[in-house]
């Protein structure tokens, strides 16, 4: 994976772990106690996205995504950012209150064999950041089209813990999603992203060494607003419902880059699009 993957939240998995507190069914009390019950999604897909974070050159690379829940714990894996909600959520809930660990693997720029643009290879290949942080939110069950859509909004924080940027980021989301049918669902989510002195700097500034060697002019870059996103996903069931069995998911998110991170030199497109499609399963 050639760049950052949690540059479109939960493309891949989102829809199916959403759709398991949200699915149509025609029978409240049966369908209710199996989405409050153990259940495990596990899926993977191709992603076409910016070969690092503000280039205007393009890729495929593949996504893993996982999600699931026990004893009304759950957890959701999509792509390389990894987070658990603790707090437990009764079955019949339709407030559901949310706090958890996150850790996310930061893989933009650590290859330069990934990206087309010579002088951004000549600034030289990055370490991989391991960002580690937590996050809180609350969401509501029940809003505009049925008893079983679901709005929620969360607030996360995570921080470089092994000496890449050693910075942090903060990431305010809301998301929505309704389903259409049994086999069925659409999920919208719009967030954006505050990022530190040092991940701006080791992302996107230039050294005048750097510079020298890539021809870029040097940009002492910022902290501050990083990007909004905003994304679409849609789920259907090709076996079963969305409670069982194979799901297609596919999905897109559209990025716009802010301040210095859009004014940077290393940065060809303010604007950056992301696709993928992939499978998942139920059980």
């Amino acid at each position: 994976m050639r760049a950052i993957l949690a540059f479109a939240p939960a493309l891949l998995i989102a829809a199916p772990a959403f759709a398991q507190d949200a699915a149509v069914p025609p029978d409240t009390a049966t369908v209710a106690e199996e989405i409050g019950g153990d259940t495990l999604t596990i899926g993977a897909g191709a992603v076409y996205l910016p070969d690092y974070e503000g280039s205007g050159d393009y890729s495929f690379t593949a996504a893993p995504g996982a999600t699931g829940s026990y004893k009304g714990f759950s957890f959701l894996l999509a792509g390389n950012r990894l987070s658990v909600d603790v707090i437990p959520e009764a079955p019949t809930a339709t407030w559901d209150f949310q706090a958890g660990p996150l850790a996310v693997i930061n893989f933009n720029r650590n290859s330069l064999s990934g990206i087309d643009n010579r002088q951004v290879r000549a600034l030289g290949e990055l370490g991989t950041a391991i960002e580690v942080g937590g996050y809180v939110g609350i969401g509501k069950t029940g809003i505009i089209t049925s008893p079983y859509d679901k709005l929620s909004a969360t607030i996360s924080y995570r921080t470089d813990v092994n000496g890449v940027h050693r910075s942090d980021v903060w990431q305010p989301s809301i998301n929505y999603l309704t389903p259409l049918s049994t086999k069925a669902a659409v999920a919208t989510f719009l967030s954006a992203e505050h990022a530190g002195d040092g991940y701006a700097t080791t992302y996107f500034g230039v050294t005048p060494a750097q510079s020298v060697a890539s021809g870029l002019v040097a940009y002492n870059s910022r902290g501050g607003w990083k990007n909004w996103n905003l994304g679409l996903v849609g789920t259907y069931a090709l076996t079963g419902d969305l409670l069982h069995g194979f799901k297609l998911v596919a999905g897109g998110t559209y990025r716009r880059m802010l301040n210095d991170f859009g004014d940077s030199p290393v940065t060809t497109s303010r604007t950056q699009w992301l696709g993928a499609i992939g499978v998942a399963y139920t059980f």
